[in-house]
């Protein structure tokens, strides 16, 4: 929609396997869910493997959504090899807090 490309690299181990174009999706925002488009990937990364995307758009946290009850993912600081989380990411509690019920 915006015409943004983002890069992606794997959070986990280090792979051996040969990089692959692939795109990256999942829920993300009212664009689609499509993240990023030929990204070179290892060629073993499977679905629910963790990717880190270092930034998706300003807006892109400020302006996220919880339609389909779907949390909004945590904000992680990196500086220097270490991480630290900045915003927890929503579970399914926080989504319901304000549900009163019929």
């Amino acid at each position: 929609m915006y015409g943004a490309r983002y890069t992606a690299r794997p959070a986990a181990a280090r792979s051996a396997a040969p990089a692959r174009q692939v795109t990256l999706a999942g829920h993300h925002c009212e664009a689609g869910d499509v993240i990023a488009e030929s990204v070179a990937l290892p060629a073993d990364v499977r679905p629910g493997d963790v990717v880190a995307v270092p930034a998706t758009g300003a807006y892109h946290h400020s302006m996220a959504s919880t339609y389909n009850l779907t949390g909004r993912p945590p904000v992680i600081a990196v500086a220097d090899g270490a991480a630290r989380v900045v915003v927890r990411r929503e579970d399914i509690d926080d989504l319901l807090r304000r549900d009163v019920g019929l």
